[in-house]
Order: structure tokens, then C-alpha cells, then sequence
């Protein structure tokens, strides 16, 4: 005999219905989230020419005769993602470019090339400054301020990390001559142009730079900022001069603008120009990376290579024994020994 009959039970049992239901309020009368995104199929690509304090300018139809920049705000749905001078975006909303609109960056396209630093040489956390270049231009002073080898490596660094290939400018060659400097780095296959007061040779710059996009790096005050508007006339770039009493540059651009370099024969391409920047910490970069690239990039002497195999294409450690017995030469030694100090300083 059962204990208890479905009499029982019924009788027992609260009997509930929807009305019983409590529903908490909603105090801002909006509609629930929902993890369903919009495809935004309609939307519209464009490249980021500058960012500023959470506004992008944005060049869309590039190429074509509506070409424009429109003014544009990160949409919530990407969350953190980092939108740097460079990136290929989506936007929805007003693209007009009429003033005042704003339309809304609401993906970022994929990346080909991403040019990072840290802080520090301790610090892993990376700052990406600028995507999708293909080249980047090293600019350095001859004199005043005195040229920096080491700074000039952790550009290479950041270059081979970056997979971009460096172009080293040497301005200001009426102040002294760059052959001592140019020979640290004759062990390495790099593109230099060099610049004086009375001789920039624009039309051999213009050739290098058409058709690609060039990230320009350098130090404070060795005319980085100077050489962009004789390139590109309506930059409008702040140009400095050298402190006299510490050798060292101001900071006149303040940020990072992507600019098109026109050509007089109608070619063109683009110019990144950064912010002049006393270091350049590597503490996000991969040490295998580096050594690969800097083997790929080098002066490698005629003849055959030890045990039939290209420097390029050894292990890490035997890239490092090979340019030590001299397979670089005196200045190849001297490279690696620069890098090896700057990756061991990474903590």
C-alpha cells in the first residue's frame, strides 16, 4: 500500500502559473544582449589614417573619384581589439563624411605585417604602433644628434620582427661624413640613401617608396619630420631643433598619420610618420625570429657555404657560430654581437 495516494499529492503541491513569476525589471527599458552579432554585409572598407583619443579618421574609396575621409567611433562589439594607423576596417553607419557624422569601425581586417614595441626590454606586454607596412624608413643624423648604432639595431630588431624591410637614411652628411657609421652595418644587404642640407636626391627617395607603405622611425631631432614634408608638401609635419646643451631632439610630432606620397608620373604610395622616440624596448620579440632575419638580410661571401648550407636557412646557433668564425666579416661580428646583448636584455 502506498504511503501516499495522487490525491494526496495534488492536494499537497502549490499549484503555480506564469502569473506567479517574478520578472525583474528593467530600469533602462533596452532590449537584452544577445551573443547574435549583425553580419554588416553592407559595410564599407577603409584604412585608418590617424587615431585620436577614440576617433579615427578613416580614408574610404580610396582610389576613386568619391574618395574621402569620414570620422569614425570603435563599435562596442570589438571590445578591446586594437586599432591602430594602418589597419583596413569595416564601417557601418554614416559614411558620408559630412561634418559632423560619424560612422562606426565594426571589424578589422586581417593583418599582413605588425610593427610592436614594449616599454622596455623587460616588459613582454607589446604596443602595436602601426599595421600593414612594407617597409620602414630608418632615419638617422650623421651629426646632431650624434648617430646611435645600438638604436639603429633595435629598429633593425623591430624590423625583422615585424617582417618589413628597413631603408637606412642618413641625413644632415653636411655635417660629418657617414662612412664610419655606414661601415658597422656593411655586413647587412640594406637599401641606404643619404641627405644633405644642399643634396636630398627626392627623385631616388620617391622611386623607393612608391607602391609601398613605409613606416618612418627615428630620433628625435635627426629632421625625420622635415624629410615627410618634402615628401608629402601638405603634411604639415612640426619640425624641432637639437637641444645644444644635451645633443638631444624635441618631440614635435605628437602622433602616428598615415600620409599619401604622390608621385609627379601619377604613381603613389603611402608614408607612415611616427612620433621621434628616444628607445625602443623588445621585450615582445622572439630571438629565433630575429636570427633568421638577420641571416636572410646579410652580405653573404661568394662560394660555397660550410657543409653546403645557406646562412639563412641554418639553425640558430649555427647562424651564431658562423658570422663569429667570420663568415661576415669584422663588421658581421660586431651586428651579433649588438643583437645578443639587446636579446639578453630582455630579462
Amino acid at each position: 500500500m502506498s504511503w501516499w495516494s495522487d490525491d494526496d499529492e495534488d492536494d499537497d503541491e502549490p499549484e503555480f502559473d506564469e502569473s506567479t513569476i517574478r520578472v525583474r525589471p528593467n530600469p533602462k527599458g533596452n532590449r537584452p544582449r544577445t551573443k547574435t552579432r549583425p553580419e554588416h554585409k553592407d559595410a564599407l572598407a577603409g584604412r585608418i589614417m590617424t587615431v585620436d583619443r577614440g576617433r579615427f579618421s578613416v580614408r574610404v574609396d580610396q582610389d576613386t573619384p568619391e574618395e574621402r575621409e569620414i570620422t569614425a567611433s570603435r563599435a562596442r562589439e570589438l571590445g578591446r581589439n586594437t586599432i591602430v594607423t594602418g589597419d583596413w576596417v569595416d564601417l557601418v553607419g554614416d559614411t558620408s563624411g559630412d561634418p559632423g557624422t560619424l560612422a562606426r569601425v565594426v571589424r578589422v581586417h586581417e593583418r599582413s605585417t605588425l610593427l610592436r614595441r614594449s616599454a622596455d626590454d623587460t616588459d613582454e606586454v607589446e604596443r602595436v604602433i602601426v599595421a600593414n607596412a612594407d617597409q620602414m624608413l630608418i632615419v638617422v643624423a650623421a651629426a646632431d644628434p650624434e648617430p646611435r648604432a645600438r638604436l639603429i639595431d633595435r629598429y633593425l630588431v623591430a624590423a625583422f620582427d615585424a617582417g618589413v624591410a628597413p631603408i637606412l637614411c642618413i641625413t644632415k652628411t653636411d655635417l660629418a661624413d657617414p662612412a664610419p657609421l655606414l661601415a658597422q652595418f656593411d655586413c647587412l644587404d640594406i637599401r641606404v640613401v643619404t641627405l644633405s642640407r644642399d643634396a636630398v636626391p627626392m627623385e631616388e627617395l620617391t622611386d623607393l617608396l612608391v607602391g609601398h607603405t613605409t613606416v618612418t622611425v627615428g630620433h628625435s631631432g635627426v629632421g625625420k619630420s622635415t624629410l615627410v614634408n618634402a615628401l608629402v608638401p601638405s603634411a604639415l609635419r612640426a619640425t624641432g631643433v637639437v637641444n645644444t646643451v644635451t645633443g638631444r631632439g624635441r618631440h614635435t610630432s605628437s602622433s602616428t598619420v598615415c600620409l599619401r606620397l604622390q608621385a609627379p608620373d601619377g604613381r603613389s604610395g603611402w608614408i607612415i610618420d611616427t612620433p621621434g622616440v628616444r628607445s625602443f624596448g623588445l621585450g615582445h620579440v622572439d630571438p629565433a625570429n630575429i636570427l633568421r632575419s638577420f641571416a636572410a638580410t646579410a652580405h653573404v661571401p661568394a662560394g660555397d657555404p660550410p657543409d653546403g648550407i645557406p646562412l639563412s636557412e641554418a639553425h640558430d646557433w649555427e647562424i651564431i657560430d658562423r658570422v663569429e668564425a667570420g663568415e661576415l666579416g669584422e663588421s658581421g661580428k660586431a651586428r651579433m654581437e649588438s643583437l645578443r646583448k639587446l636579446l639578453d636584455t630582455r630579462g
